[in-house]
Parts: structure tokens; C-alpha cells; sequence
């Protein structure tokens, strides 16, 4: 299980989330270098402990366990998870 950071995050990138992540697993993070290319935020699901503290933080409310994602926004799970891969 992991969360997914779907389309409400596209052009916000409002990094709350970044903030009370216990494992340092949403990026890119202010600090990053490709902060600015990106135009949300993603969620490892390799290193996502899948404890939630990210959700009530996002004030567009982009983030979604793996299994209440909306389908139109299915696509996401496969975003978060290819943006990690090509790093």
C-alpha cells in the first residue's frame, strides 16, 4: 500500500506534505534541483510507509491511499511511481 499525489497537486506543489512526512518520501522538495521542472509533487511507494500523516496536511486534498484514488485519476498511481524510477 502507498499513497498517491493525483491532479489537484498539478501546479500547486504545495509542499505541507514535505513537511510532516516522517520518512522523507514526497519530492521534489523546495531544495531539489528539479523543484521548478516538476509540475507537482510525488510520493515514493517504495519508501511510502503508508502512515497517512501527508494527507490531512495538502490543502487541495491531491493525496489519496492507493485504494480510495479516484479512477479518473488512476493515472497517478503510475505517475508517482515513474517519476522515482527515471531518479
Amino acid at each position: 500500500m502507498t499513497y498517491v499525489i493525483a491532479e489537484p497537486c498539478v501546479n500547486t506543489k504545495d509542499t505541507a506534505c514535505v513537511e510532516v512526512c516522517p520518512v522523507d518520501c514526497i519530492h521534489p522538495t523546495k531544495d531539489d534541483a528539479d523543484f521548478d521542472k516538476e509540475d507537482m509533487l510525488y510520493i515514493d511507494p517504495e519508501e511510502c510507509i503508508d502512515c497517512g500523516a501527508c494527507a490531512p496536511e495538502c490543502p487541495v486534498d491531491a493525496i489519496f491511499d492507493e485504494n480510495e484514488l479516484p479512477d479518473e485519476w488512476s493515472s497517478y498511481l503510475e505517475r508517482n511511481a515513474d517519476y522515482y524510477s527515471n531518479k
